[in-house]
């Protein structure tokens, strides 16, 4: 099961049951600004040509927002929670540090994400700097300003999931977490408001499904 939907996400999940969902792997607005018109007057080197600069990071999400994640998901990994863990008001032993190895830059060395988990803080390395990545050879067209890529979130699911959980993810984005979720076998549902951006995430997954048909023939091509 691989669902996206165009629409609110607190709408949606008042409708669904108590831990319908096992994890709940969301990248919500942070409340800093660091959406695509900041980043489109930031980056000198190449300025973004996939996506449409916007105003939405004004603020994170309401208590009403985080009522309803935790009522419906077990088990949750929220990133940015570091700006506003005062609507969260859980403690958490395991943190996730994902360093993006910027370099020098004014981009913050590294993002936090607070989970639900018992366990200890674990970092996760991956280059994510403009154009420089830390897989040249597979790189990621950005068609979202806070595009996340999707190796970090197979690192997560590998780490925090386990085979036949169902995942959540309410803020879609570039769509990283569904192409995640497709290659690893995980059933998933995700909702993201903006059209112009659901509309991106769409083409991007059909253009990875298509790709992964193309080696999946290739791998099964007989030669003799």
């Amino acid at each position: 099961m691989n669902r996206v939907y165009n629409m609110d996400c607190i709408k949606a999940m008042k409708k669904m049951k108590d831990n319908e969902f096992d994890l709940a792997i969301v990248d919500v607005p942070y409340g800093i600004g660091e959406d695509g018109l900041k980043n489109h007057s930031r980056v000198k080197i190449a300025k973004p040509k996939f996506y449409t600069p916007k105003s939405w990071d004004k603020e994170p999400p309401k208590q009403e927002y985080f009522n309803e994640l935790f009522r419906v998901s077990k088990n949750q990994i929220i990133f940015g929670a570091n700006h506003f863990i005062e609507r969260i008001n859980k403690n958490s032993s395991c943190w996730i540090v994902w360093d993006k190895d910027n370099g020098d830059s004014d981009f913050a060395d590294c993002e936090l994400a607070w989970t639900s988990f018992k366990t200890a803080v674990r970092k996760y390395k991956f280059r994510w700097n403009g154009l420089l990545q830390e897989n040249m050879k597979n790189k990621e067209f950005r068609i979202h300003p806070t595009q996340k890529p999707v190796a970090l979130y197979k690192w997560l699911l590998t780490n925090y999931a386990k085979q036949g959980d169902k995942i959540l993810d309410t803020h879609l984005g570039s769509g990283s977490s569904r192409i995640a979720c497709y290659d690893l076998g995980f059933d998933f549902v995700g909702y993201e408001l903006d059209k112009d951006y659901f509309d991106a995430q769409e083409k991007r997954f059909e253009r990875h499904i298509n790709q992964q048909g193309m080696f999946d023939k290739e791998e099964n091509y007989d030669f003799a």
